[in-house]
């Protein structure tokens, strides 16, 4: 239900009162300027909060402003009774939707009483034929009762407005559309138009006639308003016409249009043609899966709707297998060429639909009728060589028993390839490392044995290998195949020796093992029994692990004693190992048993053990040396980089010499007669190997030293007669220890000095004798 919102009012305090509506107030001329004088007062009827506002008649001065929250009214030019003695103010109050104001159309004189129209104001009889103006009456005051008080008296005043021809004619109704059919008969009627005079309290007569836009094809009656045809529609020349009406001897102000619409009746519907005239039936033969956008130039259609305008305009629409064809275009105005495009590829297959028929309708837009028309398409499809062939499955998985005989069938295989024809046929064929003994029948796809193939599953238990489907255009397809070969219970069980012997000590087993050599489970689990022993009674076997053990209560060499008279304890036992297979397999051993008691020395013990199984004697001794061998290794192997820190490579220098044109020797001899051997012999031999550096370790050979003039005998090295001389120092390095480094560098320096320095002499002087030369 809706909220009444009513304009806010002011309150009505009389006379004499300092707030309210601002009614019969007076206010001395020597009032100060800036002098609060009077408050607005007022009320909204939904409690809103309102706001006050004072204008003045324009021209005259602004004496008074009022605070728009509070109402406050404060003197803002000075007042001078002689120049003005009266001040016409305008208040208003509002909140903020609605706003209360006086009238302002008319004045009143103070003094005389004479009501006037305001200046600027003027009255329209045809917006305000009534205007209700209350007066207000008041003495110039006195005391009454010993009481200043001013006596008024309010007086209402109706004043009724007459009409005055000052208005123009106004047209009722407009717009104005008119219609000429094309079953229209000149004189018919197409539109009536109507004004009225502005001046309603005295409206004068109104003619009618039509001022341009007719072409000779309308007139009007200039009475009654009538538009009539005066022509056949066939000869207007044009759709729209647009005619200026107006009453007779008024301005332009009194014209209105009448627009007149040649409209053409909806009596055609839409209508397909084809190559030979109207058609509703297309046939189309193609091939399966054209591309998608290509269009089809099969099909020649043309629709058409012989009316004009909106009555022609009509969309198509192609009714059939989802977003398969489309049809372009899909708005026609009057005629259009119809084509259709192929939207979906993949839809159009010959495997699914060897036809495709499809509905094209052609529906009216914008008129009452909706007529149509409809036309049926029909697609043959011709087949392709489409589809790959595709196995039932990706992978089969096929079982035989092992000894099955050469050309038994292992599984059977299907591929389909959904292409008619010779398209369609599908012939088989295996490959792969395991498909050696197998083969498939081409046309059947069963896949049996070779004639010649055994299958063992002690052998090989797993083939697998793929199988192929092939059209005639070389289209194939894979799946795999996984053949398990079952095992067949048939090994019996197998002891290494029909008769074994072993060595049991008091209180630990003995084991013996049989071996299957079936391949799977049960055929190849053994359970192991005691047929027969000697004594009997004195046994117990395991019968998974095949562990012999004495019975409980024998548990020393006395109570052994007790039961045989013989010194040497060896007793039979004939054990018997069967499998679990069906059916099942057995066999028996002999097992010679001696009793022994338990050795209190490991070694001993463990000799005792092993007596009957020499290769875990010998697997503990060759294990006992090669522990000992890397525990040697290991502590040469700190030794050697112990000593190696110890050790450094002393500095070595490398002596070049030129080759000699001749092999000479120096001969070093002491003098005083001292014996040369002190000295030694130094050579310079090319092709001599000694004087190789054979310290050096880089793989690179030594370059060919560079020929050098011949040396003079080095100048005598005086020697003390007990001091032994040391040999020239070679180019190779040594490794030494320092002290030997030392004592070495110091002995040999007086030689190494003047080898040197007379090579060097010989060389400079064999350099200046070639350059002299060279000049000359």
């Amino acid at each position: 239900m809706g909220q009444s919102d009513f304009a806010p009012y002011f309150y009505d305090n009389g006379a004499g009162s300092s707030n309210g509506n601002l009614a019969l107030f007076s206010i001395s001329e020597d009032t100060s300027v800036g002098t609060h004088v009077y408050t607005l007062n007022g009320s909204d009827p939904e409690g809103e909060p309102v706001t006050f506002g004072m204008t003045f008649d324009k021209g005259s001065r602004d004496y008074f402003s009022v605070e728009p929250k509070s109402g406050n009214m404060t003197l803002i030019q000075t007042l001078d009774r002689e120049v003005q003695d009266e001040i016409v103010a305008f208040v208003t109050i509002t909140d903020g939707r609605n706003k209360s104001t006086p009238s302002t159309k008319f004045t009143i004189d103070g003094h005389s009483g004479v009501l006037r129209i305001r200046a600027g104001e003027s009255l329209d009889y045809e917006l305000s034929r009534t205007h209700f103006v209350t007066v207000v009456a008041k003495d110039g005051g006195g005391k009454y009762h010993g009481k200043y008080q001013v006596m008024t008296s309010t007086a209402i005043i109706t004043i009724n407005v007459l009409d005055t021809q000052d208005s123009p004619p106004l047209f009722v109704g407009t717009p104005y559309f008119g219609y000429v059919y094309e079953v229209s008969v000149p004189g018919s009627e197409i539109f009536t138009v109507f004004a009225k005079d502005g001046d309603q309290n005295n409206p004068n007569a109104m003619h009618y006639s039509i001022l341009s836009g007719s072409d000779g094809f309308f007139i009007i009656n200039s009475s009654s308003g009538c538009i009539s045809l005066t022509s056949f529609p066939v000869q207007l020349k044009n759709e729209l016409y647009e005619l200026k009406v107006g009453p007779d001897g008024f301005s332009d102000y009194s014209i209105t249009t009448v627009t007149i619409r040649v409209v053409d009746l909806n009596n055609h519907p839409p209508t397909f043609y084809g190559e030979n005239g109207q058609q509703n039936r297309f046939e189309l033969t193609m091939y399966e899966h054209p591309p998608e956008g290509e269009i089809l130039r099969g099909l020649k259609i043309t629709v058409n709707d012989s009316d004009q305008g909106a009555n022609a305009k009509f969309r198509l629409l192609l009714v059939g297998p989802s977003r398969v064809l489309r049809v372009v275009p899909q708005t026609v105005l009057n005629e259009a060429q119809v084509t259709i495009i192929v939207e979906n590829s993949s839809a159009i297959d010959y495997e699914k639909y060897q036809f495709l028929t499809f509905k094209l309708l052609a529906v009216e837009i914008d008129t009452p009728e909706r007529f149509s028309a409809t036309a049926d398409i029909v697609i043959d499809l011709l087949d392709t060589n489409d589809n790959i062939p595709k196995f039932s499955s990706e992978f089969y998985i096929a079982r035989i028993p092992e000894n099955s005989p050469g050309g038994s069938n292992v599984v059977s295989v299907t591929a389909t390839d959904p292409d008619s024809g010779l398209w369609g046929e599908v012939k088989y064929s295996i490959y792969g490392s395991g498909a050696d003994l197998f083969l498939i029948h081409p046309t059947s796809g069963i896949i049996y044995t070779q004639p010649w193939a055994s299958l063992d599953a002690e052998v090989k238990s797993k083939y697998n290998f793929y199988v192929k489907a092939e059209d005639t255009e070389g289209k194939y397809n894979l799946a795999e195949v996984f053949v398990t070969v079952l095992d067949q219970n048939d090994h019996p069980p197998e002891f290494n020796q029909n008769f074994l012997e072993r060595t049991m000590i008091i209180g630990a087993p003995v084991k013996i093992e049989a071996v299957d050599e079936d391949a799977e489970e049960p055929n190849n689990l053994i359970e192991y029994s005691i047929m027969k022993a000697d004594p009997d009674n004195i046994f117990d076997i395991n019968t998974s692990t095949g562990e012999i053990k004495l019975k409980p209560y024998i548990r020393s060499m006395e109570i052994v004693q007790n039961i045989t008279k013989q010194k040497d304890c060896r007793w039979s036992v004939v054990v018997q190992a069967r499998d679990r297979g069906s059916p099942s397999f057995s066999t028996t051993a002999v097992v010679k048993i001696h009793i022994t008691e338990a050795v209190s020395r490991p070694m001993a013990a463990f000799l005792m053990q092993s007596r009957d199984n020499p290769m875990k004697a010998l697997g503990l001794t060759v294990s006992i040396i090669t522990v000992i061998v890397l525990v040697t290794v290991m502590i040469s192997t700190i030794m050697y980089f112990r000593n190696t820190k110890s050790n450094r490579i002393t500095p070595a220098r490398r002596i070049i010499r030129r080759r000699p044109k001749e092999q000479r020797s120096w001969t070093f001899r002491p003098r005083f007669g001292q014996s040369d051997q002190s000295f030694g012999k130094f050579f310079i031999d090319d092709d001599s190997s000694d004087n190789h550096n054979t310290n050096n370790s880089s793989p690179r050979a030594k370059p060919p030293a560079p020929s050098a003039p011949v040396l003079p005998p080095p100048p005598p090295v005086h020697s003390r007669p007990s001091e032994r001389l040391r040999s020239v120092p070679t180019v190779s390095g040594s490794l030494a220890s320092r002290n030997t480094s030392r004592s070495s560098n110091k002995d040999g320096s007086g030689i190494s000095s003047a080898l040197v320095s007379e090579l060097k002499m010989r060389i400079e002087q064999k350099i200046n004798e070639a350059n002299q030369g060279y000049y000359y």
